[in-house]
């Protein structure tokens, strides 16, 4: 098989795994990792101070006014403000965050807060994937600019946007991409169509 077929398949293979991060997630394409950021709402006030002193793992910022509460399942970290607004990190998929979410909600009512689940959205995806072959960043930033910026400077990374998409992907010569997106349908559209760029400027095997 020819290297460029033989590249075709495994960037297959990665999308598989960029829709379907609840399965095969150790395929030969090394890993791939999706977080999505969510807002869940409560709709009333928290005292942040209870929660600090009857609440478990967690992390009082008085400096801010937030409270920081980590569940190990799903492995979550949640961002509490007495507003009743709610930011969770780290879920892998849509249905792992909304049952990270209303774990948290149950949480909160156990400490006594009138909780109501409402307002739950995923507002942003991160997937990293990596490349079968490394890419020369100067001629990959030269041949597609100006969706393409490179400041080794100040980053190691090539930053990418496609606003169609409302994506960015963060491109390293080891091949490593990291993609932000709205949802999981972009993330896997920007990965489809970075793929062709990268490739041109792949690094050759000697």
């Amino acid at each position: 098989m020819e290297t460029g077929e033989r590249a075709r398949l495994i960037i297959i293979l990665i999308l598989q795994l960029i829709l379907r991060v609840r399965r095969n997630r150790q395929q030969r394409c090394r890993r791939v990792l999706c977080r999505r950021p969510l807002f869940p709402r409560t709709r009333c006030h928290l005292n942040l101070r209870k929660i600090a002193l009857e609440g478990a793992n967690v992390i009082y910022k008085r400096d801010v006014g937030k409270v920081l509460m980590k569940l190990r399942k799903p492995r979550i970290t949640a961002t509490i403000w007495s507003s009743g607004k709610i930011i969770c990190t780290g879920a892998t998929s849509e249905e792992e965050a909304k049952f990270g979410a209303r774990r948290l909600a149950r949480s909160l009512q156990k400490l006594g807060f009138q909780v109501i689940f409402t307002d739950f959205k995923v507002v942003n995806v991160l997937a990293v994937c990596n490349m079968p072959f490394e890419i020369r960043l100067p001629e990959f930033t030269k041949n597609n600019r100006p969706h393409a910026s490179y400041e080794p400077e100040l980053h190691p990374a090539v930053c990418y946007r496609i606003k169609s998409l409302r994506a960015t992907l963060q491109i390293f010569s080891t091949g490593s991409i990291t993609v932000t997106g709205p949802n999981v349908k972009a993330v896997a559209s920007a990965v489809e169509q970075i793929y062709p760029f990268v490739f041109e400027s792949r690094k050759e095997i000697l």
